[in-house]
C-alpha cells in the first residue's frame, strides 16, 4: 500500500469515528434547547400570561362555558386597568360559594397538570371571577336611567356586548347608585341578569367592590375551543365621553 492510500484510507475511517461525537454534541443541543424552551415558557406563565377557563354564562354571548382565555398580567401591573376591559380577579370574599373539589386520581391529576402547562386548563379557575370594568376609582356609577341604561359620571352607556333576558330592558338587574373608593374597581358580567357581580355583592363586606390589588389580569383572547378563538374588546366607543376620574 502506498502512502497516500494509507492517508486515504486513515481520512475515510475519521469521520466514522468522530460521528459518535457529533451525535452527542446533537443530544446535548436538543436538550438545551428543550431545557431553555420549558423555563422561558415557566417565565412566561408566571409573570406574562396564564389561562383560564370559563366556568359560568355569566360572561356571555362573549365567553361561553369552558371557553379557555390567556390573560394579561401585566394589568393592572404595570398597565393601568381600562373601562370597558374583561378582568380576571381573585374572589374578593363571598362572591363564589364554597364547593368541595373533587378527589383526583393520580392519572387525572397528572392530565389536568399537563394541560395546565400547555395552557388549556388552570388549576385554580375555580377560585377567580371575570367580569368587565364599568367604574374606576373616582367614578359614579348609577343604574338605571329613563332608558334603563348604566351611568358613569352621568354619561350613559351604550353596551353593545349586553345581553338582557327577553323583553327586559334595565342594564341591571336590581338599582344601584355607587362612588368608587381609591383602589376600587365596579365590574359587572355581559350576562347581566345572570351575573352575580357588582351590582349584586352590595349586601358584602365589600359593597360589591373588587380591590385592583386582587385583578390577576386582562382577559386577551379566547385560545380553546378553536372555533371560539378571537380577541376581546373593550369597547372604548361605548366608554368615550366619560372623562378620567381615577383616584389614587
Amino acid at each position: 500500500m502506498t502512502h497516500s492510500s494509507a492517508s486515504a484510507t486513515a481520512e475515510a475511517a475519521t469521520p466514522r469515528r468522530r460521528r459518535p461525537r457529533r451525535t452527542g454534541f446533537f443530544v446535548r443541543d436538543i436538550l438545551v434547547i428543550f431545557v431553555v424552551a420549558v423555563l422561558v415558557s415557566i417565565l412566561i406563565k408566571s409573570f406574562v400570561v396564564r389561562s383560564f377557563y370559563i366556568p359560568s354564562p355569566s360572561m356571555a354571548n362573549t365567553l361561553q362555558v369552558n371557553d379557555r382565555i390567556i390573560v394579561n398580567e401585566l394589568e393592572p401591573k404595570l398597565i393601568s386597568t381600562q373601562r370597558g376591559d374583561i378582568v380576571v380577579f381573585k374572589d374578593p370574599g363571598g362572591w363564589l360559594p364554597h364547593v368541595a373539589q373533587p378527589a383526583q386520581s393520580p392519572v387525572a391529576g397528572a392530565v389536568d397538570s399537563a394541560l395546565t402547562f400547555i395552557g388549556l386548563s388552570a388549576a385554580d379557575s375555580d377560585d377567580h371571577l371575570v367580569k368587565r370594568v364599568i367604574g374606576l376609582p373616582g367614578d359614579q356609577v348609577s343604574c338605571c336611567n329613563a332608558l334603563g341604561q348604566l351611568t358613569v359620571n352621568r354619561v350613559p352607556l351604550d353596551e353593545p356586548y349586553l345581553v338582557l333576558p327577553p323583553g327586559e330592558h334595565n342594564a341591571a338587574s336590581v338599582p344601584f347608585s355607587v362612588t368608587v373608593p381609591t383602589g376600587m374597581l365596579w365590574v359587572m358580567g355581559d350576562n347581566r341578569w345572570n351575573s352575580k357581580d357588582s351590582s349584586r355583592n352590595q349586601d358584602l363586606p365589600g359593597k360589591g367592590f373588587v380591590p385592583e390589588s386582587d385583578v390577576v389580569g386582562r382577559a386577551l383572547v379566547v385560545s380553546w375551543p378553536p372555533d371560539h378563538w378571537t380577541w376581546l374588546d373593550n369597547f372604548p366607543d361605548a366608554f368615550q365621553g366619560i372623562g378620567d376620574n381615577r383616584t389614587g
